[in-house]
């Protein structure tokens, strides 16, 4: 390896949690990979921050520790992944934050959302934007920074400002203070960039009171995003991608009507939508999966709240597991749900509905009703969740949607796997690597450094070792359907005061 040309990739992946560095081989196998926490802070009930620079100096310590285990010398590439949405705001001059970040879950600005909606501006943004108006994109918590922190507010009014998400960070950091920078993906996160111009938009950031000069250039997600110098040698940064578009990019979903679904905690479903902005079906969001060699790809995007986060309740709330794996062993014991349904709206429901008043109902429940049943219908919820994304999803697209591409942790359930195929009606495929989000990451990285020729050539990579379930549908995946259709719209429209366009 010392004798040839660079070929190792380097994924840096920086979490809502944690931060991790990967590195891998030009078959995009991996071969080191080192992860750290960081801190977690809740100043108030609703509040989520996070150390800048914290999560610098971790994600520093991990891409130190990978380039170590490969020698700096032998790196192509490095690409970079990020949580979406999370605000950062930093002062020019020193190089520093000036407050701690607010992270994508924070909820405090849901009043502003409010006033924006009553002021009536919520068809103009998604027209704009492809978004909604919510807590959960960065405008907001920059407005609400800009409002209620007086040093933020000083730094602005002395040109002294930056404003931008954790991908914007850690370029600064890790470029010694050269750039001032964001990619697509993660500017389309934002409410104020507007995806049809491909611009950050002036009557959006009037909307918001976010000054535009405070904001990073946007590139291309295959641009020359600077260097990360290590004895001496600099390692070229070449990828930046949002991290649930970074996932889209490493399950290969390259063409309109791909479809990626990625178990975590929640579930974020996305679908190539081709190089045109869609107009986003009600519930559903629009946003931009990648800009790379001069043309914008567009996604369609739904997330559902409670994924495996379900199986961590039936864990730590009721008790009736031990580990989240055991939960496939114990749905196993029994042939189906015993009529149970869960809708397991924990923090209210997702796309489509986006109704935070919904509540988690269990449904049929009699003295017959044990807890594999259980178990069994919180799989079945899981994947039931994401079928009504998908078919939310369909009427916009020219394509059919016949494949669902799965990662995440939750996706090493077999039994999962193969209720999404069974309600969703579509081919489910497994990747051999889950880790789809570093995947795409290293992926892009090595297509911008001519370690790869083609996306043809990272596709047929990428299906190496792919696991395939075909769909099965029975009267009873059918009745289910049902069922879980009927619960869900009765809970909706008891507190309907979500939004759905």
């Amino acid at each position: 390896m010392d004798n040839q040309s660079p070929s190792i990739l380097i994924a840096v992946d920086a979490g809502t949690t944690s931060c991790r560095a990967i590195a891998f081989d030009k078959t995009l196998t991996p071969i080191a990979t080192h992860q750290k926490s960081f801190t977690q802070h809740f100043p108030q009930s609703g509040w989520v921050e996070h150390d800048a620079d914290e999560i610098l100096d971790v994600q520093k310590a991990v891409l130190d520790a990978v380039i170590r285990d490969v020698g700096a010398h032998n790196v192509a590439a490095i690409g970079i992944t990020n949580q979406r949405e999370t605000a950062v705001a930093w002062s020019r001059s020193t190089g520093k934050p000036i407050c701690n970040a607010i992270v994508w879950q924070c909820r405090r600005t849901t009043t502003l959302c409010e006033q924006i909606r009553a002021r009536g501006f919520s068809d103009e943004i998604r027209d704009r934007t492809g978004l909604l108006v919510d807590p959960y994109f960065s405008a907001t918590k920059w407005s609400w920074m800009l409002k209620n922190i007086p040093n933020v507010a000083a730094a602005a009014a002395a040109n002294d400002l930056a404003l931008g998400t954790i991908d914007s960070w850690l370029i600064h950091g890790l470029t010694n203070g050269t750039s001032h920078v964001t990619d697509t993906s993660n500017a389309s996160r934002t409410l104020l960039f507007n995806i049809n111009t491909l611009a950050w938009d002036p009557v959006l950031c009037d909307i918001f009171d976010v000054p535009a000069a405070t904001l990073p250039t946007v590139l291309p997600s295959d641009a020359n995003f600077g260097h990360y110098t290590v004895d001496d040698i600099q390692i070229p940064i070449r990828a930046v991608l949002g991290d649930q578009q970074a996932a889209l990019f490493g399950q290969g979903c390259f063409a309109p009507g791909m479809l990626k679904c990625t178990l975590g905690t929640g579930s974020f479903l996305l679908v190539n939508a081709g190089t045109a902005p869609p107009k986003p079906p009600a519930g559903i969001l629009g946003t931009i999966a990648w800009t790379i060699d001069g043309t914008t790809t567009y996604a369609l995007e739904g997330s559902v709240f409670i994924a495996g986060a379900a199986v961590q309740w039936l864990r730590d709330g009721l008790g009736i597991i031990v580990n989240s794996s055991d939960v496939q062993t114990l749905a196993a014991t029994v042939p189906d749900a015993g009529g149970v349904v869960f809708v397991p709206a924990l923090s209210g429901l997702g796309a489509p509905y986006w109704n935070p008043n919904v509540r988690g109902t269990i449904f049929g429940i009699t003295r017959g009703t044990t807890k594999a049943h259980i178990a069994r219908a919180t799989l079945d919820a899981i994947a039931l969740q994401n079928a009504d994304l998908v078919d939310a999803m369909r009427p916009a697209l020219a394509e059919e949607i016949t494949e669902l591409r799965m990662d995440g942790g939750a996706a090493a359930n077999d039994d999962l796997i193969q209720l999404h195929a069974d309600f969703t009606e579509c081919i489910a495929i497994r990747p051999a690597c889950l880790e789809t989000t570093a995947l795409g990451a290293a992926a892009l990285a090595g297509l911008a450094s001519g370690i790869y020729t083609s996306i043809r050539e990272i596709a047929v990579t990428l299906r190496k070792g792919q696991s395939v379930c075909v769909p099965y549908t029975s009267d009873e995946t059918l009745h289910k359907r049902e069922q879980w259709s009927k619960l869900v719209a009765a809970l909706d429209s008891l507190d309907k005061t979500g939004y759905t366009s």
